[in-house]
């Protein structure tokens, strides 16, 4: 008797766990996000988010962590529970951080189960309009060789991409800009429309409404074609300075025990969500690429990444103080 009771506890225990994976999601879904609210990751998790909460039935809600390299919030994920209902934006900058900083407490591929892709952008160097008499990229540079190690540059993140975007154009330009880093590209883009910088390496989603207003001025873009959405603007090869091949792009991630089904139908969900006209519309209105990939398509992409950065901070011989 007792054998067929624990017997039948087992079975029922077993299928509330199978229930369980299979019902998903049950309860909203935090959604981390690695820096201050306002700039492009805000953007595009929320566009994701709110699609989701509208299919699923249950809120997303974004967790803005900025600050520590990304660690915090990578750290906050790895203390929640693995079921799906907490996951993470990630961008570039989790592919140049272990190249940087050697005593991350997580490493991507072990500690990060990854779900997909979203999208990617290039970046733009804008400048603000009063503070730099420039209106073309050689007229920058000139600018800039005139003024060595005095003009500041809005990122996040030392140590992240805009940064690297930074020291790369230094090495291909033959200039000195200082990198300045904020938590998030909201709070850096405020400085440089107020002019308490100079310049920025950003894309389109978070420099657009500047660039409208004219206190922001956009003098080269990366990638091998101009933006549709800023014809005017060329590419940094045409504008002079060649070799620039930095771009930042966005992807999901959640934890290494999630399991498989959970990870799949958010990969799947996403995905889809992308192909929608309204999803794909509005991000190409900002000058952001399709970027779809699956769970393994994403982790082979991001060691391909690591591979390539790890050759840019070679060149541009950058060095993080600990």
């Amino acid at each position: 008797m007792i054998c067929r009771w624990l017997l039948a506890a087992f079975l029922a225990a077993s299928a509330g766990a199978a229930f369980a994976q299979e019902v998903f999601p049950r309860k909203p879904i935090r959604f981390i996000l690695p820096n201050a609210p306002g700039g492009s990751n805000s953007f595009v998790a929320r566009l994701i988010g709110e699609k989701l909460t509208a299919i699923w039935g249950q809120q997303v809600l974004l967790d803005n962590r900025p600050g520590g390299h990304n660690v915090i919030a990578a750290e906050a994920l790895l203390r929640s529970n693995p079921d799906g209902h907490t996951i993470l934006l990630v961008t570039a900058s989790h592919a140049i951080n272990p190249l940087l900083f050697r005593d991350q407490p997580y490493e991507f591929l072990r500690d990060f189960a990854s779900v997909g892709s979203l999208t990617s952008t290039q970046y733009i160097l804008a400048v603000n309009a009063t503070a730099v008499p420039a209106s073309n990229l050689r007229e920058f540079v000139a600018f800039a060789k005139s003024k060595p190690a005095q003009l500041n540059a809005a990122g996040s993140n030392s140590g992240g991409i805009q940064h690297l975007a930074l020291e790369l154009f230094n090495v291909l330009a033959g200039v000195k800009l200082n990198y300045v880093p904020y938590k998030g590209g909201g709070p850096g883009m405020t400085d440089l429309v107020g002019g308490h910088v100079q310049l920025a390496f950003n894309n389109a989603i978070t420099l657009s409404p500047h660039l409208n207003s004219g206190k922001v001025r956009a003098l080269a873009i990366g990638g091998e074609a101009r933006s549709p959405v800023l014809p005017n603007v060329p590419t940094f090869a045409e504008a002079g300075v060649g070799g620039f091949n930095v771009k930042n792009w966005f992807g999901v991630v959640a934890p290494a025990r999630t399991p498989k089904t959970i990870v799949k139908k958010l990969s799947d969900e996403i995905a889809r969500i992308q192909t929608m006209p309204d999803i794909n519309d509005k991000l190409v209105s900002q000058g952001a690429e399709p970027f779809i990939s699956g769970p393994e398509q994403f982790a082979a992409f991001y060691k391909t990444e690591m591979t390539k950065f790890a050759k840019i901070i070679k060149v541009a011989d950058i060095r993080i103080e600990h």
